[in-house]
C-alpha cells in the first residue's frame, strides 16, 4: 500500500507540474496570437499577419492543452476528493454506513473509469489505424492519448480510494 501511496504522491506532484506548464504555454501562445492581430488589425503591420500565418498551429494547439489540463485536473480532483458528487445518501444514512457507502461509489466509479479507459484505448487504437492529422502534420492519435491516460489516473485514484475504505471498514470491524 506504501508503494502506492507514494506512486499517487509522485503522480500528483507530475500532474502539478504539468498543469503548470501547460497552463503557461497555453497563456503565451493566446498572448503572441492576441497581440499579432492586434498589430494587424489596429496597426496595419504586415509582418503580423504573415507570422500569424507562421503559428496557425498554435490555436488548436492551445485547444488540446485546455483537453490535457481538463483530465490532469479531474485526476488532482479525485486524489482530494473533490470532484463532481451526486450525493443523496450521506443526508439519510446513519454515519456508521457512510464508510461503506464510500466504499461502493469507490467501486462503482472504478468500473465506470474501467469502461472509459477501455473504450478510450479502443478509440486510440482506431486512430492509430485510420486517423488522419493534427497540426504540425502530427498524427491526430498523438494528443488524444490523453483520454486513456486520464481515465487511467482516475482509475487508479478511485482504486486507491476503495482500498482505502474497505480498510477502514475492516479496522472499524476490528473494534
Amino acid at each position: 500500500m506504501k508503494i502506492l501511496k507514494l506512486a499517487e504522491r509522485t503522480l500528483a506532484r507530475l500532474e502539478g507540474w504539468l498543469i503548470v506548464a501547460f497552463l503557461s504555454i497555453m497563456v503565451v501562445f493566446t498572448f503572441i496570437q492576441v497581440l499579432l492581430r492586434g498589430l494587424y488589425t489596429h496597426g496595419h503591420f504586415k509582418w503580423a499577419n504573415t507570422l500569424m500565418g507562421q503559428l496557425d498551429w498554435s490555436e488548436p494547439f492551445v485547444r488540446l492543452l485546455v483537453l490535457w489540463l481538463t483530465f490532469l485536473g479531474a485526476s488532482l480532483l479525485t486524489q482530494e476528493n473533490k470532484h463532481i458528487k451526486i450525493d443523496l445518501l450521506s443526508a439519510i444514512l446513519p454515519p456508521k454506513w457512510l464508510p461503506v457507502r464510500e466504499l461502493i461509489l469507490s467501486l462503482v466509479c472504478v468500473f465506470i473509469s474501467a469502461i472509459m479507459l477501455k473504450t478510450c484505448t479502443d478509440y486510440i487504437k482506431m486512430e492509430m489505424t485510420f486517423g488522419g492529422s493534427m497540426f504540425l502534420h502530427l498524427p491526430s492519435w498523438i494528443g488524444q492519448v490523453i483520454l486513456p491516460a486520464g481515465f487511467a489516473m482516475i482509475l487508479f485514484r478511485f482504486l486507491l480510494r476503495a482500498i482505502d475504505q474497505g480498510l477502514e471498514i475492516i479496522r472499524g470491524s476490528k473494534k
